[in-house]
């Protein structure tokens, strides 16, 4: 059986003698009727738990549009226009709309990448910036301890509105919704205390009602800094919207999880020997800080001393200078477990994640990162997935059952054993 997983922008292949192939985990067969801006434009028609947005916003007022950045798949370009057509209808004028793109603590943006993002048309008609954490405002602090300290451009908006794609995320269950300003447009000292509630069992995939991180993020929106209106997605695996959600930013936001789940959650009979997967490819391989999403999900298919193939070209390197730092201070994977119980640290997350996986599996890492380099990471390098699936067939023999992720950062597995 040959198989093809995204790298970069060109897809790598590997051959697996179907006997071993134990499961293929792709997205479960949904039929659309409509997709990309149609699918937006429905949903604004219906939004729920709110008024249409045309019915919320008022001329005069200063709107600020936060969208993500350029490590995250959401096409702006296909979702912000149809918001800008309903305020520009209620007469709302151009000049006191501004998109802004929530970084985290992502590197910031070239104009080109601002125009990339949100699309010729948009990026000519209205502001774009990115969230400046070095100039925001304090809101307050929520009951944890953590600070909403917010960007000044959102924090100062008279209304806000939220545009994200929902996919699962490791620790705050799953992408859109609140994340949109916490961590989107916070301070480095907001997100990291949010965050460090990570290493509680109940912070991770899939789970929300009770997850710790989650319930953080909506209390900072709820008490101090709220969203008005939000425009949350779900993506194909060709990044198209086939799905939208509008409106209140918990109701909406639970409706597109729920949609995600019938798609991306996907049951296994047992874990396998062998996990291959992939983020699918540009744009969410660039690094490796991005590609550690989709080594989070596998950790689920692979069982206890198996091997976990991670695909991803990490062109721009680690991604993060804090993760980077300790991932090339450890002298072993136990040292990052050690360190982010004794101190936990925005960037240092990623990397303890990365060494609880090392502690049932061992990695071996596809990318384009310098081979001396990924074994300082405690990982095997290759240069291509057949070279590492040949490896690992090696070292667990002929017959080591498959798992197959070509989407890992979307495809959460539910092992049924």
């Amino acid at each position: 059986m040959k198989i093809e997983l995204g790298f970069a922008k060109t897809p790598q292949y590997v051959e697996i003698p179907d006997e071993n192939v134990q499961a293929i985990l792709e997205p479960n067969e949904i039929k659309v009727d409509v997709t990309g801006e149609a699918v937006v434009r429905e949903a604004l028609n219906h939004p729920v738990g709110t008024k249409k947005i045309e019915e919320i916003v008022k001329p005069g007022e200063k709107i600020a549009i936060i969208t993500s950045d350029i490590t995250r798949p959401v096409p702006s370009y296909v979702v912000i226009p149809p918001i800008l057509d309903r305020l520009l209808e209620v007469g709302v004028k151009p000049e006191d709309i501004t998109v802004v793109f929530a970084l985290g603590v992502h590197r910031g943006h070239t104009p080109e990448e601002h125009k990339k993002l949100v699309g010729e048309k948009v990026y000519n008609l209205v502001k774009c910036v990115d969230g400046d954490p070095n100039d925001f405002i304090h809101m307050g602090d929520t009951e944890g301890g953590t600070p909403v300290d917010v960007t000044r451009v959102v924090a100062e908006a008279d209304r806000r509105i939220c545009v994200a794609n929902v996919e699962y995320h490791y620790f705050a269950g799953y992408s859109g919704g609140a994340k949109s300003i916490m961590p989107g447009v916070s301070t480095r000292a907001a997100i990291q205390a949010n965050h460090s509630r990570m290493v509680q069992p109940e912070a991770c995939a899939g789970n929300i009602d009770t997850n710790p991180v989650r319930q953080d993020m909506e209390e900072a929106i709820r008490r101090f800094c709220p969203i008005d209106f939000i425009v949350n997605v779900v993506l194909d695996a060709h990044k198209q919207v086939i799905h939208a959600q509008c409106g209140d930013y918990i109701q909406a936001h639970r409706l597109a999880c729920k949609y995600l789940d019938g798609i991306y959650r996907v049951n296994i009979e047992k874990r396998a020997d062998i996990v291959i997967t992939s983020q699918g490819g540009a744009p969410k391989d660039l690094n490796l800080y991005q590609v550690q999403k989709a080594l989070d999900n596998a950790k689920h298919a692979v069982r206890k001393g198996g091997i976990v193939i991670l695909v991803g070209s990490c062109h721009e390197g680690l991604g993060e200078k804090v993760f980077e730092e300790w991932m090339l201070s450890a002298k072993k994977p136990q040292d990052l477990i050690d360190r982010i119980k004794a101190n936990f640290q925005l960037g240092g997350h990623k990397a303890a994640a990365i060494a609880m996986v090392m502690e049932n599996a061992d990695i071996y890492l596809v990318s384009k990162l310098e081979p001396d380099f990924v074994r300082s990471l405690f990982m095997t390098p290759f240069e291509t997935v057949q070279q590492a699936y040949d490896a690992a067939v090696e070292k667990m023999g002929k017959d080591a059952s498959v798992i197959i992720m070509p989407y890992g950062g979307s495809t959460l597995p539910t092992s049924l054993t």
